[in-house]
């Protein structure tokens, strides 16, 4: 009988047959057996190598940002849903125990099905795994209040970006506020009722909504800062006879506006004894504060608004009241000594005309009293380059009549002068009975305390 003895040479690749046979038997136990392990989630952390500390366990994370999900089970993972949104993931930072991923700009927050929403769903082969936790859009953000003085009990309108389902607002003397607020579902605004108590040394706004917590710039109810108004803070300045000088006669007192009404006297731009302006005219009403000896910015707003604080961090703000379209003509020169003519489009000066819109006449109306801020590096004199709040409280304390005025002109505007680039349209005057009243001139601090969401 023969017997066969096998070729080495045939051997040799029989036997790595068999062991890829082997170990593709014992890999596809074992992805199976990954497949049908529950996932746990047991930690968050943020990963933020600009961070002081970049690798922070969180309860929440924002769009675009990166997490490491620790817990187990995590090997065979086939899909990740962070409200719902399928979410990339590179199987390279998938361990058994951890996960690295970045939440997709494009992710729903608030439009995401109620189901869905704050959730991050794991999904292999055989079974699936949701974890609840905060998903949040970008930081919210405030760019601007309708009111920053508004009596108790007035409803105010706070403008800017994520401000979705604000839940507190808190204002100046710790004031907080939790019913009553009404957002915009986009998040560019919320509404909330001015409540009594609010500090009179003023300050931010402080805001908590499904995005996170925002400041306010630190303007709100400074009453610390008022120049002028009419009514006590502030002295008015006037003298002579000229049919421009408003005189405490011209002052008006009766409550107008709806929303926001006029808090005691004020100033109307165009007084009762003026039926109209004419065109091409400038200076044709002036009112102003008693100036030297009286008005002292540097020992009555120093103590809350340092000198040397950058002249884009301070602003001369005033409430306004138009009840009427104002357009095509007229503006409010906005004077920091008594020392112009009118007419200028340079020096210390800021000419206010709020109807010119990306170029063209468009009407400005109110329906109550609103607030109007300009910082004070957009006065001409101070635009160019940068400089402190030394510099305007110098150039007062210089000047030789050291009253600060509104003036209204009624000449023909070129929009190059107003948008400070070059431009060929013109503005021809026209004759106007425009209604501009004005309350409270004060000058506020744009310093915004910075929200950290992970305050160490």
């Amino acid at each position: 009988m023969k017997q066969y003895i096998l070729n080495k040479k045939y051997w040799a690749p029989i036997a790595f047959l068999g062991m890829m046979c082997c170990a593709l038997l014992f890999t596809s136990c074992d992805n199976s057996d990954s497949a049908s392990k529950t996932i746990v989630v047991s930690k968050v952390f943020l990963e933020d190598v600009n961070s002081a500390v970049p690798d922070r366990e969180v309860s929440f994370v924002r769009l675009g940002q990166t997490i490491r999900i620790e817990g187990s089970g995590f090997t065979g993972l086939k899909k990740v849903y962070i409200n719902g949104y399928s979410t990339y993931f590179n199987v390279v930072f998938v361990s058994d125990n951890s996960i690295i991923l970045s939440v997709s700009a494009d992710t729903p927050t608030i439009e995401a099905d109620p189901a869905d929403r704050n959730t991050i769903r794991f999904v292999n082969d055989n079974t699936e795994t949701v974890f609840p936790f905060q998903i949040r859009a970008s930081r919210p953000a405030i760019n601007g209040i309708s009111n920053t003085m508004p009596n108790p009990g007035e409803k105010i309108t706070v403008v800017g970006s994520g401000l979705t389902e604000i839940s507190k607002v808190v204002f100046p003397g710790n004031v907080a506020v939790t019913s009553g607020i009404t957002s915009d579902p986009d998040g560019e605004f919320f509404t909330v009722t001015m409540p009594n108590g609010v500090s009179d040394i003023g300050g931010s706004l402080f805001v908590e909504g499904s995005n996170g917590g925002a400041y306010s710039p630190a303007y709100f109810n400074f009453k610390k800062g008022l120049l002028l108004n009419f009514d006590g803070s502030g002295s008015h300045g006037y003298w002579g006879t000229s049919t421009s000088m408003i005189q405490p006669a011209d002052l008006e007192s009766a409550a107008i506006g709806a929303g926001t009404v006029s808090q005691g006297k004020y100033v109307a731009h165009r007084p009762a004894r003026i039926a109209s302006f004419d065109a091409a005219k400038n200076r044709l009403t002036e009112v102003w504060t008693a100036g030297n000896g009286v008005d002292n910015w540097r020992a009555q707003l120093t103590p809350y608004i340092p000198a040397n604080t950058p002249l884009d961090k301070v602003a001369f703000q005033f409430d306004i009241y138009v009840p009427n379209a104002w357009k095509d003509s007229g503006f409010l020169k906005i004077c920091t000594i008594n020392n112009f003519n009118g007419g200028e489009w340079t020096g210390a000066v800021y000419n206010f005309v709020p109807w010119i819109v990306d170029g063209k006449s468009v009407a400005f109306q109110t329906t109550g009293w609103t607030t109007v801020t300009i910082p004070l590096n957009k006065f001409y004199a101070w635009s160019k380059e940068a400089f402190t709040f030394e510099t305007v409280l110098a150039y007062r304390e210089a000047a030789t009549y050291q009253n600060f005025g509104i003036y209204f002109e009624n000449s023909d505007i070129k929009l190059k002068d107003v948008t400070g680039t070059a431009s060929e349209v013109e503005f021809p005057s026209k004759a106007t009975a425009v209604k501009v009243y004005t309350d409270n001139w004060r000058i506020v601090s744009l310093n915004t305390p910075t929200y950290n969401d992970f305050p160490n």
